[in-house]
């Protein structure tokens, strides 16, 4: 059958496509182990029982050497960049949970209420400078512990 089909009706001719979808969409493989959705990169080469494999399922069930799976980061490797991310993220966190706390029951303690407030507002002002004044060291810190 042709993609088109033209029909009449009475004197006009209509033609029927299939229209293509609107937005296209990128489809990322699943493994057949775990069943998780990964980029093709994270996926191991090969044929047979590797198909279509994640270097951790890979690794676990024995179809791949860790040496051979450079996209799968050790446990020490995860301990560092979670650490890392950790210490990048932490002031944004306490603010948050700061002025949370401030909105919520920190405005009906007399004295302390203003000196929270002050702490907030410092904070607030400088945290972005920091996390912008720590980016390249941020980014550097990640290439050395990044195999």
């Amino acid at each position: 059958m042709t993609p088109w089909m033209t029909t009449e009706t009475g004197s006009q001719t209509v033609a029927l496509k299939d229209n293509p979808p609107l937005v296209v969409t990128s489809v990322m493989p699943v493994c057949r182990l775990c069943k998780q959705n990964y980029p093709q990169s994270q996926f191991i080469t090969g044929n047979g029982p590797r198909y279509q494999v994640c270097a951790r399922c890979g690794v676990q069930h024995g179809l791949a050497d860790p040496e051979d799976t450079p996209q799968l980061y050790s446990d020490e490797i995860l301990n560092a960049r979670l650490s890392l991310y950790t210490r990048r993220h932490l002031p944004w966190v306490s603010v948050l949970m700061g002025w949370i706390l401030f909105l919520s029951i920190g405005r009906g303690i007399e004295l302390w209420s203003g000196l929270f407030f002050g702490v907030l507002a410092i904070s607030s002002l400088i945290i972005p400078v920091l996390h912008i004044m720590g980016k390249t060291r941020f980014l550097a810190e990640l290439a050395k512990i990044t195999p």
